[in-house]
């Protein structure tokens, strides 16, 4: 029989984070069983788009043989609802680790929450939905008492959320929140528009991106700017606004029209070029008034504002001033006056995306142990 402080791990996505999430599982299940007043966790059930390998009578899988084990897995993928059933049918309690970015696993939250599984994810597109998904999720998770955290699904490893949360916590009245909130546009523009030099031309910066791993598969799915619409979604909700969703207020999209619907990426790519002139002008622009142009979000929470796009800074503020692929975030608030508080540093990548997810996992064994 399991003891009242052991907590069952199930593991949904295990691909680029899911694989660091897992290393760093390993990792943690080794520290706590060295230390007879933590929280014994086993790994009982991970999955990936078509394979699944789970412990029926819920003792621990091995972590050293375990890619090669969900590789040959023979085992029937489950239905979400079946997941769930297995779960809220082991004999200790369950954290869902979900690494996907699947709307229907985001949809079925609610039901897991209300058998007592919790969560941890970076899973954006939970938090950012439908308002109505977000209430259910976190009124699921009050009434049975399981937890949720999601530091992930906005800066990767900097603690945005947890920062937001405290501020609001506390009693501190958040003003507006401003910042460059993707690790690609971030790389994108810190090369195109520096703060000392030309920069390159557009198309070769974002094919540049490209090949460097900055960017999705197709490129427009960076340069819609839906990616950042979502991340300011969730932290507008959190500073107490009913934000609808990620297309509910004015989001800047990079992709010239007429390359909208153009079949793929390469595609994309291949006539970028002929558009160079747009992103020329808007740089030249910028430079003649001494500043530099970069992809921010900001949200005016007294006016209930939240935008999406391109915005002018000074060379000396701190949003023109960042290097590669950094991501910042200032908080302006009454306790911070005049000086925000600000976060700064890599907020893309598997390992610190991961290493946000296991630091939420860590929360989550300490309040239910």
């Amino acid at each position: 029989m399991p003891s009242p402080k052991d907590v069952y791990i199930a593991v949904i996505g295990a691909g680029g984070v899911g694989k660091c999430f897992l290393s760093q599982l390993e990792g943690l299940s080794k520290r706590l069983s060295a230390s007879p007043r933590s929280p014994k966790i086993s790994l009982i059930f991970v999955s990936r788009s078509k394979k699944v390998h789970y412990s029926q009578n819920y003792t621990a899988l091995s972590y050293g043989d375990l890619a090669t084990s969900l590789d040959k897995s023979s085992q029937e993928p489950l239905a979400l609802p079946k997941i769930i059933e297995f779960l809220a049918a082991a004999p200790a309690k369950v954290v869902l680790v979900d690494n996907t970015s699947s709307q229907d696993v985001a949809d079925s939250y609610p039901s897991f929450l209300s058998n007592g599984i919790s969560i941890v994810t970076p899973n954006k597109k939970a938090f950012s939905g439908s308002y109505k998904l977000w209430q259910d999720i976190f009124a699921s998770a009050a009434e049975s008492g399981a937890k949720v955290y999601h530091e992930s699904s906005v800066g990767a490893g900097l603690p945005v959320i947890s920062t937001l949360k405290d501020l609001v916590e506390t009693g501190d009245e958040v003003t507006k929140i401003e910042g460059v909130f993707s690790g690609t546009m971030s790389f994108l523009f810190n090369s195109f528009a520096p703060t000392e030099g030309s920069g390159g031309k557009w198309s070769a910066e974002v094919k540049k991106a490209k090949e460097l791993g900055y960017t999705e598969p197709d490129p427009r799915d960076d340069l819609n700017g839906l990616d950042v619409a979502r991340k300011l979604t969730i932290l507008a909700r959190l500073a107490g606004l009913q934000v609808e969703s990620p297309t509910s207020f004015p989001v800047q999209s990079l992709i010239p029209k007429e390359l909208e619907s153009v079949a793929s990426g390469d595609e994309f790519l291949q006539k970028l070029p002929e558009f160079d002139s747009q992103m020329e002008e808007t740089k030249v622009a910028a430079e003649k008034e001494g500043k530099v142009v970069r992809f921010v979000g900001s949200i005016d929470v007294a006016k209930k504002e939240v935008k999406v796009g391109l915005e002018k800074f000074d060379r000396s503020h701190p949003i023109a001033a960042l290097k590669g692929s950094d991501n910042i975030i200032s908080f302006y608030t009454k306790r911070y006056g005049a000086n925000p508080l600000i976060i700064q540093g890599a907020g893309a990548g598997g390992e610190v995306t991961a290493m946000g997810v296991t630091g939420d996992l860590i929360k989550v064994l300490e309040r239910l142990s």
